[in-house]
């Protein structure tokens, strides 16, 4: 009798893209556990209700423009249009950067109007998210001037695996950072 051996070939995810994916969804459980504890919270009375600033709905709009451009950008960078993907990147950072900018002037407005982290229990709520948020931008942000810095030299490193997973892993928490926006000022508007 013979014996037949068939080699199979296991597909593995990269470790480092499972450290991604495995940081995303801890990210996903705190601020779900964020967001359950404002409502329940708020179900126990002095809560204020304060408006969300203009500057946030701006700022939405700002990092999903930032979202599509970075993707393009990694179109662009899989076919090997690397002018194009160095002007994609770059204009997707100054986006993220933008992004920044306008949260930090949305929370001047805050406070224009008496709204502090110590205001009430709703406020220091508000504060935990978005803050926390923005610590997770700042992560983003860096991750993106890491990669840009990487796609302004002139060497051909830059087209290996490595790159592309570099790439593939800032988009991809980029991405998640963006989703994560949408789904802080849907629950915040929301709850108003």
């Amino acid at each position: 009798m013979e014996m037949v051996v068939t080699s199979k070939k296991i597909r593995r995810i990269h470790p480092k893209k499972f450290a991604l994916w495995t940081a995303m969804i801890s990210m996903v459980m705190l601020f779900s556990a964020f967001t359950s504890a404002y409502i329940v919270q708020k179900a126990s009375g002095d809560w204020l209700s304060f408006p969300i600033v203009n500057e946030f709905f701006l700022s939405t709009g700002v990092i999903l423009s930032s979202s599509i451009v970075l993707h393009v950008a990694y179109k662009a960078f899989l076919d090997k249009n690397y002018k194009l993907y160095q002007i994609l990147l770059t204009i997707g950072f100054g986006l993220g950067c933008l992004f920044v900018s306008l949260q930090y002037v949305g929370w001047l407005s805050l406070n224009q109007m008496g709204i502090f982290v110590y205001t009430n229990q709703s406020s220091s709520f508000f504060v935990l998210l978005v803050g926390i948020h923005a610590l997770h931008v700042l992560g983003g942000i860096s991750a993106l001037l890491i990669s840009w810095i990487y796609a302004m030299r002139k060497n051909t490193l830059e087209w290996s695996e490595k790159g592309q997973l570099r790439l593939e892993l800032t988009f991809t928490y980029w991405h998640f950072v963006d989703l994560l926006w949408l789904y802080l000022l849907a629950f915040l508007w929301i709850q108003q």
